[in-house]
């Protein structure tokens, strides 16, 4: 096991280009089983998820070969009606393979899925509506067996929560389905509306993407050549660590809209934020940041929840109290006995739904431990913010979603590095001698 250790208190310049997004690929990926001929994913992330995603794909009997920074697919073949529960297990976005089984094989048997531990995370709007497709579900314990002996048909179905992962399964199912389906109430996110993309390049017709209205007429799918959008929880990852350290940093393939949100927030903290052309944006962040108040998160287009904890990491040394009401998870803010750890003044209330900070003057580094994702990505802001030095144990929660989370940065000139928790500490002097 690794751990990344940090030696903070070093303000962050430079520049740095924003990876393929993770929440695209993943279901991408998925996508493609159902694709007759051959799929390329151009700058496939090198992702716990993506790797998980790939056992996957060779489980059902479609391997993915690596070359260079690609993904080639050959799809096509007989699919594989069970996928291992290890596998299921291992990562929420297994649900997404559900959908191409059923389209592919006419039957699934799978276990429910995992993740990071945030709370509730139910698959009820999924299986209503295959079920509303012509599916059919029946559960024992922890186990799915689905079947559609008839194939899917078209339908129409409201989601009573716009879940990315139930529209983005339906998607999919919709795409393969016979007949015209109408999705209402679907998630908007930029990733719902990439698979569109992708789907639509393998010879689909989505229409409608990103309005909440889905419109999609089923058929034979053929493969495809396909580049992801970037990661924009990367990008917010990268805002909230300049905004922790100050400094001035410019993000390159950073579409700015689905920033703004984020943007609008730090530029109240008292940060530049910026926009530049082709996809660039430039944060400018110079003394010490205001709190701000009471914040909520939401679904797209309100502000992110995944970007909660990150925010919340740049707001432990602002001067003033913020608090942040999570509306979408019930356990999102694991970090916060993290935080405390380093001196930081964050308490969790209303049953986990409340994150209150009050501002203190600095952080110290300590030993600290990720629990998920991103709430691990906000340990690594808050070390680099720290004085002193920090190690973080749990890199597997964070390498699910970040390739090189220390590379990233290092190349903004962080002191930061990950290595075997069996070596040493990296020492404070070690790293500025490098």
């Amino acid at each position: 096991m690794d751990k990344i250790v940090a030696c903070g208190g070093l303000p962050l310049f430079g520049e740095v280009e924003m990876p393929t997004a993770k929440n695209s690929i993943l279901p991408i990926l998925a996508a493609a089983v159902l694709a007759q001929g051959p799929v390329r994913i151009r700058r496939a992330p090198l992702l716990r998820d993506v790797d998980t995603s790939l056992q996957l794909l060779a489980a059902l009997g479609c391997p993915a070969v690596r070359t260079g920074g690609d993904l080639l697919l050959a799809p096509g073949g007989a699919v594989g009606d069970s996928v291992p529960p290890k596998l299921m297990a291992a990562m929420r976005s297994s649900i997404y393979y559900l959908a191409p089984m059923l389209a592919r094989g006419g039957r699934a048997r799978i276990t429910f899925p995992g993740g990071c531990r945030l709370g509730a995370r139910p698959i009820d709007i999924h299986l209503e509506g295959l079920a509303a497709m012509g599916a059919e579900i029946s559960r024992d314990g922890e186990e799915l067996d689905c079947a559609a002996p008839r194939g899917l048909h078209g339908a129409q179905f409201h989601l009573h929560f716009p879940s990315v992962g139930a529209t983005e399964t339906l998607m999919m199912a919709a795409a393969a389905a016979s007949g015209v389906s109408v999705l209402t109430g679907a998630a908007r996110e930029p990733e719902v509306v990439d698979l569109a993309g992708f789907l639509n390049a393998c010879g689909a017709r989505v229409e409608g993407a990103g309005s909440g209205r889905l419109v999609i007429r089923g058929g034979a799918l053929h493969g495809c050549d396909y580049t992801p959008i970037p990661d924009r929880i990367t990008a917010q990852t990268v805002l909230c660590a300049a905004a922790a350290c100050g400094g001035a940093v410019t993000l390159r393939r950073a579409p700015f809209a689905p920033l703004q949100p984020l943007a609008g927030l730090l530029q109240r903290a008292g940060c530049t934020v910026r926009q530049l052309p082709g996809d660039g944006v430039r944060i400018e962040a110079a003394g010490r940041l205001a709190g701000l108040g009471r914040l909520e998160t939401g679904v797209y287009p309100a502000f992110a929840t995944d970007a909660g904890p990150l925010l919340a990491a740049a707001m432990l040394t602002a001067d003033g109290g913020t608090a942040l009401r999570e509306t979408i998870f019930t356990n999102r803010f694991a970090c916060a006995a993290e935080f405390a750890r380093m001196g930081a003044q964050a308490e969790v209330e209303q049953g986990g739904g409340l994150l209150r900070i009050r501002g203190v003057s600095r952080l110290q580094g300590a030993r600290l431990e990720a629990r998920d994702l991103r709430g691990g990505a906000a340990l690594v802001i808050a070390a680099l913010a720290a004085q002193g030095e920090s190690e973080i144990t749990g890199v597997e929660f964070i390498r699910r979603g970040y390739e090189d989370i220390a590379g990233l940065f290092r190349a903004l000139g962080a002191q930061v590095d990950s290595r075997p928790q069996a070596e040493a500490p990296l020492r404070q002097a070690a790293l500025l001698a490098q």
